[in-house]
């Protein structure tokens, strides 16, 4: 535990980043049906990630096509699916133990079934000597590395279990017991690495305990859960440099460092799509409140129904705003041909859209007017 008080400010600080962050997306509001999309694409890009940092080719379209019944690989890539449905199993499997309330404690025999998991139906691929779920009998070298011998392996995990399950990783200080949490996913991914315990699936197997030691905890949202293994994936190449490093070192300071770095940055990006939807619902909410004060019916919708139909910062012709939705372009072939210039107007007199002159005048939606609702700061820093 020494080498967690040698970690530099910086990485300290991004601890710090990391659990304000990940309040923060717990805390957010979210419409049922984004929070589902974000539940969603989060686990396939979880098991993409952990399956394509060992080489398996299928694409996020591919493993979404799998998780709903769109997609099924040729023959020759089969093995391919079996390991991404083995993943997306397990990861959903624990998810949904979470969700229920059940934390499962960290046991040798939780580590080999989940290897279990990750190499069920995959004997042909596997390493010679391989049995899924069972501890090796021979010696491994990894990239130049040795990993334990082989009589140690049962007897290190059961060590290490203890170890992580312990009062170590515990602290009555909220910041700096969400910290060791955190430190402690990285810990356990890293000291599987290097004890190696298995004949084949060791990096899926470590890297799925480091998703439970996650999710299990209260303090980080299931989506955010999935941000390491991405993160190693996005950096493959640092990824092993930094595993290289932490074996030759035997020091975890450069290793936690790296993946705290990359599990801010995911965060950040998942937060940024948490603020888009709420955006987008201040935004219909004010375009709600705008066109109540103007006469209710036919007409009042299909201004309404056009104005939230614009994307934002998109500029549109008035030809393109006639068929910007069935439904619009169903009343606009209906009615007269000033129709549509009548609700340009009233909406851009109410402030809702912007009119661009030129040869062909366009409009955009005024979306940017939401900044006004925000907590203001200074223009420029100082």
């Amino acid at each position: 535990m020494s080498q967690i008080n040698a970690m530099g400010p910086h990485s300290w600080m991004l601890l710090g980043e990391a659990r304000s962050k990940c309040e923060h997306l717990a805390g957010a509001p979210l419409q049922p049906a984004v929070a589902e999309e974000l539940n969603r694409v989060t686990l396939i890009k979880g098991a993409q990630a952990t399956t394509a940092i060992e080489g398996n080719t299928l694409t996020e379209a591919q493993v979404a096509g799998l998780l709903d019944g769109s997609y099924e690989a040729p023959p020759s890539r089969h093995y391919q699916e079996v390991e991404v449905r083995n993943l997306l199993g397990a990861l959903g499997s624990i998810d949904s133990q979470v969700q229920d309330g059940q934390y499962p404690k960290l046991t040798v025999d939780l580590i080999r079934d989940y290897n279990d998991q990750v190499l069920n139906g995959l004997e042909e691929q596997l390493n010679d000597g391989t049995v899924p779920g069972q501890l090796r009998d021979h010696s491994v070298v990894v990239g130049g590395y040795r990993g334990a011998p082989a009589e140690d392996c049962e007897y290190l995990l059961d060590r290490l279990c203890e170890w992580l399950e312990g009062p170590d990783f515990k602290n009555e200080d909220p910041s700096i017991d969400f910290s060791l949490m955190l430190v402690r996913a990285m810990m356990a991914h890293l000291y599987l690495a290097w004890i190696h315990p298995f004949g084949d699936g060791n990096g899926r197997t470590a890297r799925l305990v480091e998703f439970l030691i996650l999710a299990r905890s209260g303090k980080v949202p299931l989506p955010a859960a999935h941000l390491l293994s991405n993160h190693y994936n996005l950096t493959r190449d640092q990824y092993y440099r930094e595993l290289g490093r932490a074996s030759k070192t035997n020091s975890i300071v450069e290793f936690v460092s790296y993946a705290t770095e990359g599990f801010v940055d995911g965060i950040r990006d998942e937060i940024e799509v948490v603020r888009l939807q709420q955006l987008q619902v201040a935004w219909v909410n004010f375009v709600s409140e705008v066109m109540s004060r103007y006469p209710t019916g036919k007409a009042s919708d299909r201004q309404r129904e056009v104005v939230l139909a614009m994307l934002p910062q998109q500029w549109f012709t008035q030809d393109q705003i006639k068929l910007i939705t069935p439904n619009v372009a169903s009343s606009y072939a209906k009615g007269s041909s000033k129709m549509v210039a009548r609700d340009l107007n009233r909406l851009t007199e109410a402030g809702l859209i912007r009119k661009r002159r030129g040869l062909e005048p366009t409009y955009q939606a005024c979306v940017d007017r939401m900044a006004a609702f925000m907590a203001p700061i200074a223009a420029t820093a100082e």
